[in-house]
């Protein structure tokens, strides 16, 4: 029976629209010419149908969905009508039944559109206004629901709500990003205001007794400190709030598909609270550095590696080679990797950039021109209970990746740093610290030399859903129910998304190994990412429990934990040696550089390896210290406050 149906509607709209027609040609010769014949000759009468239904071939009117009539169908009807009526008043003049009015034709064309148009006009609206009351029966009880958007976006929001036969949303008004428009409506439903005017609104609203139960996001820029107020407002007013999909997957639901879809409303996100704006990217310079080279990631099963991949793939390098030590996550971005980029030569490897030998072995074997070094242990409080670990990793590491990319000849090695290893205060930050003045280090020298691999060194802060970070911690943690853990109420932090960070790194290194004139470029300056303001965790976590739909302090508790090892309230992005100085490239700075020798560094690390292969934790970090003047590590979390 299901396979009938499309065409037993089909033979309905045929049928109805040959009775209209078959209306329409008398009652236009009622009105042309009241006190002539109006069913004569009847043969006539009989041919309306089959004229009006072979007019409406061409716009096909017959397999038009009346409940989804817009305005291209209703143009679809003009056309029918207007043919459908010259041709059977041409008939009817040749057959000398056209009548003494010469405006027949005219009022023919009329008439059809308005027996045609009407019904499917009406019967969308019964449709919309059914779906606006619901239906106890039929439906469950609708939500209550403010619409924020342009007007653009709000009626194609609208649109596809009023398609979606299962959503249980009732739109009572609209909130607009312009101002000027309030009282106007938009698909039937009142603009009550501006996005400026929301509080008034929502009280106005309230003591009228009609206030929403939830606010749908219908513009997709919306962002930022105006989508953070909005929140804060919503949670004042306990009012849920949810995002429309993006105006391009709404029309997918709209004419010609003709196919009704569940309208999927989604929690805001918490990258919507940054909405940094966008920084124009030299994607020629990247596609000249990348294109065509045999490029070498490590650490390309983590956060920043798997999408430094991703980026660098999309580039098209001559070979891409993925070095990580954990097997897991660097199949799962080989196996990415060979469904998006399946052209892309690649070669995934398991390696310790700890074994230097092994290290050595590879860079030989591929020879990669540009290295992007990502491979690190970042997590403050796991380094703390195995310092020799991270130095190992984050210093030895770095080193033996440095010599064996310059004995291969590579162009160019890309060291991704930290924040935390400006005036560290834990064993991970120093021991980046190391890894950035070595590489600095090495790159004044090829700089001073004119030859020699350049090195270029990255800093930046925390990315947000970065694998160890806070806000994977705190969904977890929501979704158990709570509490969500801060260390202290004054921890601060700067974030960025992924996919920016490795932009503006994949930026900087063009930047860094061209022509461009940049302060302190030529003496082995760090490019430090622009970050913007940093975030209070705490905030942070309020804002993600409202964004869940639940209220802080009352639903979720927030518990504070005290810092841990190694941890500081506030993270920085430049030492008071090496101030900030602009490179006239947008999102990125520069650290005016703190040179360095780099055999006096690299017998540094040699002597702090020796000491970590040995068991020696306390010469470890002695000569951490000696080597870092500004190191005061806060071994057990308390100094931290204190230094604050």
């Amino acid at each position: 029976m299901p396979a009938f149906r499309p065409l037993l509607r089909i033979v309905v709209n045929v049928v109805l629209d040959g009775a209209l027609a078959a209306l329409a040609l008398p009652l236009a010769r009622i009105l042309a010419d009241p006190a002539g014949p109006v069913l004569t000759p009847l043969w006539l009468l009989a041919l309306a149908p089959p004229v009006v239904l072979a007019a409406g071939v061409p716009f096909r009117i017959s397999v038009q969905y009346w409940r989804f009539a817009g305005i291209s169908d209703l143009l679809g009807v003009a056309g029918c009508s207007a043919i459908a009526a010259l041709v059977l008043s041409a008939i009817a003049f040749l057959a000398g039944a056209a009548g003494s009015n010469p405006a027949l034709p005219a009022i023919l064309a009329v008439t059809l559109l308005v027996l045609l148009g009407a019904p499917r006009v009406a019967y969308r609206r019964a449709q919309i206004r059914a779906f606006g009351r619901g239906g106890a029966e039929t439906r469950a009880e609708l939500t209550e629901a403010l619409v924020i958007g342009a007007g653009e976006d709000a009626d194609v929001f609208l649109r596809a709500l009023a398609g979606d036969r299962r959503q249980s949303l009732r739109v009572s008004g609209l909130l607009v990003l312009g101002s000027g428009q309030t009282g106007r409506r938009i698909q039937g439903r009142p603009i009550l205001g501006a996005l400026d005017d929301a509080e008034a609104v929502l009280e106005r609203l309230r003591q009228e007794g009609r206030l929403p139960a939830m606010l749908v996001i219908a513009a997709p820029d919306l962002g930022g400190p105006a989508l953070a107020a909005l929140l804060d407002l919503a949670d004042r007013f306990a009012l849920s709030v949810r995002r429309a999909p993006q105006p391009t997957a709404l029309d997918a639901a709209q004419p010609p598909a003709r196919v009704p879809r569940k309208l999927e409303l989604a929690p805001v996100a918490i990258e919507d609270l940054l909405n940094r704006p966008q920084v124009p990217l030299d994607r020629e310079g990247m596609a000249r550095l990348v294109q065509g080279r045999r490029v070498l990631v490590t650490g390309a099963g983590g956060t920043i590696g798997s999408e430094l991949a991703r980026q660098i793939a999309a580039l098209g390098p001559e070979h891409l080679v993925l070095l990580d030590n954990g097997e897991y996550a660097l199949w799962q971005i080989d196996l990415e990797l060979a469904e998006r980029h399946p052209m892309v030569p690649r070669r995934a490897v398991i390696a310790d950039i700890r074994d230097e030998g092994r290290i050595r072995a590879i860079f030989e074997e591929c020879r990669p021109e540009l290295v992007f070094h990502a491979a690190a242990l970042k997590h403050v409080p796991m380094v703390e209970a195995n310092p020799l670990e991270g130095l190992l990793t984050n210093a030895a590491g770095t080193r033996h990746v440095a010599e064996a990319a310059r004995a291969a000849g590579s162009l160019v090695m890309v060291l991704i740093s930290t924040d935390k290893a400006v005036n560290p205060t834990s064993v991970m930050g120093a021991s980046k610290r190391i890894a950035e003045m070595y590489c600095q280090a090495l790159d004044i020298t090829a700089r001073t030399q004119g030859s020699g691999m350049r090195c270029v060194t990255v800093r930046f802060g925390n990315v947000l859903g970065s694998t160890g970070s806070v806000v994977p911690l705190f969904q977890r943690q929501l979704a158990q129910g709570g509490p969500l853990t801060v260390t202290h109420p004054d921890m601060q932090r700067y974030f960025m998304t992924v996919r920016e960070a490795v932009g503006l790194v994949l930026q900087a290194s063009v930047l860094g190994t061209g022509d461009a004139v940049l302060p302190s470029g030529r003496q082995g300056g760090i490019f430090v990412l622009d970050m913007g303001a940093p975030v209070k965790i705490v905030d942070l976590a309020r804002q993600m429990i409202r964004l869940a739909g639940l209220r802080p302090d009352q639903d979720v508790e927030i518990r504070f934990t005290g810092l841990r090892p190694g941890e500081k309230l506030y993270e920085e992005l430049f030492h008071g040696q090496e101030p900030p100085v602009a490179t006239g490239f947008p999102g990125l700075l520069m650290a005016a550089p703190r040179t360095a020798d780099p055999a006096i560094v690299g017998r540094a690390i040699d002597e702090i390896a020796a000491s970590c292969r040995g068991g020696q934790s306390r010469l470890a970090l002695s000569l951490l210290a000696r080597l870092i003047p500004e190191f005061e590590h806060n071994a057990t979390g308390t100094a931290g406050e204190v230094r604050a």
